[in-house]
């Protein structure tokens, strides 16, 4: 009453300035501006006076007063009733007793910078104002006794919607916070209403004669007379008489419980500040009430079993998942405890994905609670939480209760839908005997190895295991076919070998009844068809079709189909000799067979055919000969000495040995043998007769013609060596004669031509004793010696050479000598000896002499000489 504005800070210090002169009677603090708006009297009368003070600046130590107007509507003096001022600073209200409303637009701290005007006229007077912002759209909420109204400010007109024909008393209504969506509280005597800018919205049945109405942070103070008497006459009837006692309730509305309850006397208002509820009562006390944190409230209702309230209170304070699970598990155990089986599992659903399942599996494990068990593994699956286990566990519950109908629409869940391990759900499905809802949830999900485990291992049904892997992707029907194939050869033989014939040449999948998402890029690959050979271990017929198949379409196949089909083919041959012989042949000869597996394979069967063409193939021909040997067919061994006796002589003497160590008769065969030996003189005498000594039945008869030819060319060899001596002697001296005439006579050139060019000789010329003669321009163009006559150089230069070799031979044969004698393994020297080639045979290439000169017949003699030189060697 003396004027003044009390001010007290957190740690409780109290200051204060003097604001009016009279008294202050409304004071209206801005949350979010350190702005006070205040109303008061400075004169008697009534006269009430509006002050913006910011307490922020100072004048002369008091906060500085911005701006002073008189709260009046217009000319009329009245009281003020109420207050309310928007946090933009932009709107003040002011409530009169006399039913009307000021509104002051624009900056409130300023005069320059805002108008008033009359925004309501009533008869009944106003007692409560709020101002409501939601976006950009402005509202004024005005409660008289008698009604309840309100105002769109963002609109130009200010239009009005009148919510309610009853009102509140002073003091009775607030603004709720945007939890409650911001809604006006208006307290009546039997209810609490709530309203929206445009309707009613709920009420709440709380009895009693209000006296005041306060909202903060969720929670609706009431201040209501202890007493049931009341009076409603009057404006001021709400003031309580100092013998009455004030009950003060704290209601959470959200959570539908009464927070806090208890009687003071003599209330003059709630203030809420600093996280705390003051309470000023009017003996200058001032109390206050602190709310308990969250897990107090919450352990305070466990302990009263009122776990519904505990979990809306935790979702109203914005708790995490982690403790609204606690909460959820605890209440799931209470009504687990009270018997309550289908309630207990609904909350411990509600926990899934922080609480171990195992805690609520183990619960439940007994058989009469198997459909509670049911449920919690089905919300598990659903949130796609289930491990191997849970699956497992899920489906033998739906066994053992033999509900089909569940069981089908859990595994004919769409692909979004499946919240479990397909491979592990067919597993439980196959050990329980649901083959057919195995083999579909195979099929859906496209596990080809499970599909075809159970089709052709549990059902049998070969046919459509195969109809199934020609329908798959090529990797995946080659690897399938590797591992199935001797089963479905041994049941459906046609139709596996069709497909592994397609399978290896060009495979794509079935087109009537291939999957949409088969890849294009793997049509049209090969499988290697070796590689399923094994298949057709007992199906040989089959096993032959194929491999035909597979080289008829594709000539360059590997060489193990080759030779199997080889093998196959023998076989049959060994049945049928006649008939199959031309198609083991031709496969021989086809080159597409590995030679030393075609031998082992043509000499187990002892295919004969097979075996010589293999022979004479790989140039084998001692060994042809020698398979003539082992079946004694004689004409065929004499025969393959004439086919390859050129090839490889010694045949011939291994053929007179074999003949030779017969006891049959066989002189025509011998005298055959020798007969060829003799023309191409391919064993010495003595050899062969040596040989022949060994058969008792070939007498001096067989080899009399061979002995007296022998000789006969012997005696008419030894008579051209003994002639041509003679020749060579008289050549001999010849050209000596010749070549002392040379030393000791003068020699007449008379050449008339030039042997280079075969021109006319003319001077100057040159002449040799060899009796050539040449221009002196042509002998300096084409003599590569001036001492060298070039008509004569080409062949005297090769009978030195010969002269040359035959001095090198004769030294490299005494030294072969010496070293053989000395050396202790004499065979390791001829070894050396021949590996550097020293007994290859020497071929020499002469030609003949343009004419008998005495130079060309000193080469015939040199050439003679060394030839028979090389014969006594």
């Amino acid at each position: 009453m003396d004027g003044k504005i009390w001010l007290l800070t957190r740690s409780l210090q109290l200051t204060s300035f003097q604001a009016y002169k009279l008294r202050v009677t409304h004071l209206y603090q801005l949350k979010q501006h350190s702005i006070l708006v205040s109303v008061g009297q400075d004169e008697h009368g009534i006269n009430p006076l509006v002050k913006v003070w910011n307490l922020d600046k100072r004048d002369s130590g008091n906060p500085l007063c911005t701006r002073i107007f008189p709260a009046i509507p217009g000319t009329r003096p009245t009281e003020v009733s109420c207050l309310s001022v928007h946090e933009n600073l932009n709107f003040m209200a002011i409530g009169f007793t006399d039913g009307s409303v000021v509104l002051t637009k624009g900056d409130i701290t300023r005069d320059r910078h805002s108008k008033t005007l009359t925004l309501h006229e009533g008869t009944s007077p106003v007692t409560g104002l709020a101002f409501r912002q939601v976006a950009k759209v402005t509202h004024l909420f005005v409660a008289t006794l008698e009604k309840v109204h309100c105002y769109t400010l963002s609109i130009k007109e200010y239009p009005k919607v009148e919510l309610d024909t009853h009102g509140c008393a002073l003091r009775c209504s607030s603004l709720s916070d945007p939890s409650q969506d911001s809604q006006f509280i208006v307290a009546g005597d039997e209810c609490v209403y709530m309203y929206q800018p445009d309707e009613r919205g709920p009420c709440f049945a709380f009895d009693g004669h209000k006296l005041l109405a306060h909202w903060h942070r969720g929670y609706l103070f009431l201040i209501t007379k202890d007493s049931k008497s009341s009076n409603k006459t009057g404006f001021g009837s709400r003031e309580s008489s100092p013998s009455e006692k004030q009950l003060l309730t704290v209601y959470d509305l959200d959570n539908k419980f009464i927070a806090y309850s208890g009687s003071f006397d003599d209330v003059i208002d709630v203030v809420a500040e600093w996280g705390s509820f003051y309470i000023l009562t009017r003996d200058g006390k001032m109390l206050v009430l602190q709310e308990k944190d969250t897990q107090t409230k919450l352990e305070m209702l466990f302990k009263k079993n009122l776990f519904v309230m505990a979990i809306n209170l935790a979702k109203s304070q914005h708790l995490d998942s982690d403790g609204l699970s606690e909460i959820f598990r605890q209440y799931g155990d209470h009504l687990y405890f009270k018997g309550d089986h289908d309630g207990a599992i609904q909350q411990y659903i509600r926990t899934i994905g922080k609480l171990e399942p195992s805690y609520v599996i183990r619960k439940f494990l007994d058989a009469q609670r198997i459909h509670n068990l049911t449920a919690y593994l089905q919300a598990l699956h659903r949130q796609s939480l289930a491990n191997a286990d849970h699956t497992t566990l899920l489906l033998n519950c739906y066994t053992k209760l033999k509900d089909s109908s569940k069981l089908e629409e859990f595994i004919k869940s769409s692909e979004s839908e499946v919240h479990f391990d397909v491979e592990i759900a067919i597993k439980v499905l196959r050990q329980a005997g649901y083959h057919s809802h195995a083999v579909f949830l195979a099929e859906k999900h496209m596990h080809h190895e499970w599909y075809l485990k159970i089709q052709l291992e549990d059902l049998k049904n070969y046919q459509e295991g195969l109809r199934y892997i020609g329908r798959l992707p090529f990797e995946q029907a080659e690897s399938n076919m590797k591992r199935y194939g001797k089963t479905l050869m041994h049941h459906v033989p046609e139709g596996t070998t069709l497909l592994l014939k397609g399978l290896c040449t060009n495979y794509h999948p079935s087109v009537d009844t291939a999957e949409k998402d088969i890849d294009r890029s793997c049509r049209y690959i090969d499988a290697n068809s070796e590689e399923f050979i094994p298949i057709f271990a007992n199906n040989p017929r089959e096993l032959k079709a194929f491999l035909e198949h597979m080289i008829e379409v594709d000539p360059c196949s590997s060489q193990g189909v080759y030779d199997t089909l080889l093998e196959l083919r023998l076989q049959d041959w060994a049945h049928e000799k006649t008939v199959l012989q031309g198609e083991a042949v031709s496969l021989l000869r086809s080159d597409n067979t590995v030679f030393d597996k075609a031998l082992v394979l043509c000499q187990m069967h002892n295919f004969k055919e097979g075996i010589l063409y293999l022979y004479e193939k790989g140039k084998l021909y001692q060994q042809i000969m020698h398979y003539h040997m082992q079946n004694e067919e004689y004409g065929k061994v004499v025969e393959a000495c004439k086919r390859y006796g050129n090839q490889e002589g010694c045949l011939w003497e291994q053929a007179l040995g074999y003949f030779a160590r017969k006891e049959e008769d066989c002189k025509a065969y011998i005298s055959e043998v020798l007969q060829h030996i003799d023309q191409n003189n391919l064993m010495p005498p003595l050899l062969v007769v040596q040989t022949l000594a060994h058969n008792s039945t070939a007498t001096l008869s067989v080899i009399k013609d061979y002995l007296i030819n022998k000789l006969q060319r012997e005696s008419q060899q030894i008579e051209d060596d003994e002639r041509k001596i003679r020749q060579y002697r008289e050549e001999t001296a010849h050209l000596r004669s010749e070549i002392q005439e040379l030393k000791t006579s003068a020699k007449i050139f008379q050449k008339t031509k030039c042997n280079m060019c075969n021109s006319p000789l003319e001077l100057p010329s040159v002449h040799f004793l060899c009796s050539h003669s040449f221009h002196q321009h042509c002998f300096e163009s084409y003599a590569e010696s001036e001492a060298e006559c070039p008509t004569c150089t080409p062949e005297n230069r090769k009978v030195m050479d010969m002269l040359r070799a035959q001095d090198q031979k004769r030294d490299l044969h005494d030294h072969f000598n010496r070293q053989l004698h000395s050396s202790n393994d004499g065979f390791s020297v001829v070894a050396d000896y021949f590996g550097r080639g020293v007994f290859n045979k020497l071929t020499l290439v002469t030609d003949p002499p343009s004419s008998k000169t005495a130079g060309s017949l000193e080469v015939n003699l040199q050439r003679e000489l060394l030839i028979h030189t090389k014969r006594n060697c």
